[in-house]
């Protein structure tokens, strides 16, 4: 299920660097068609006021997108929606949360053993790093993301 969702996913990954203009898209596309404000609310079927509005809630980040889905119809435009992993896939997500928790994990044992004069090597503790992390991303237990 994770490959196939990261598959799904990799489509988007080129959109990553792609910034939002400032004026939002709805603006800068209208702007870009030589489209009035009267023009494009005909198109919508509402008042020039409300594509103002519209344009405003997309800048500020509270648009729904049913009303991006329906403005970018009036720009025969298509909405399209996605996530992108940060960490390049969902499985790398995983990954270096697992990794995280297992160092966390490790670290405390560490600690408590050189407190009783047991203390580790670096590299059995990257081993054990390593091992807690594979053990994690295997159970993929409920607390992977507390």
């Amino acid at each position: 299920m994770l490959e196939q969702l990261d598959n799904k996913l990799q489509a988007y990954y080129p959109l990553l660097n792609i910034s939002i203009p400032d004026r939002g898209w709805l603006h800068v596309i209208r702007k870009a068609y030589k489209m009035s404000l009267r023009q494009f609310s005909e198109r919508l079927g509402v008042t020039p006021p409300a594509v103002e509005g519209y344009e405003k809630r997309e800048k500020e980040g509270n648009i729904t997108l049913r009303s991006l889905e329906e403005a970018g119809r009036a720009l025969n435009m298509k909405l399209v929606y996605g996530f992108v992993p940060m960490d390049g896939s969902i499985e790398k997500t995983i990954e270096n949360r697992a990794r995280a928790l297992a160092l966390e994990i490790v670290r405390t044992t560490s600690n408590t053993m050189a407190l009783e004069d047991q203390e580790n090597t670096n590299e059995r503790l990257q081993k054990a790093i390593d091992d807690k992390t594979k053990e994690i991303i295997e159970e993929m237990p409920r607390y992977l993301w507390d």
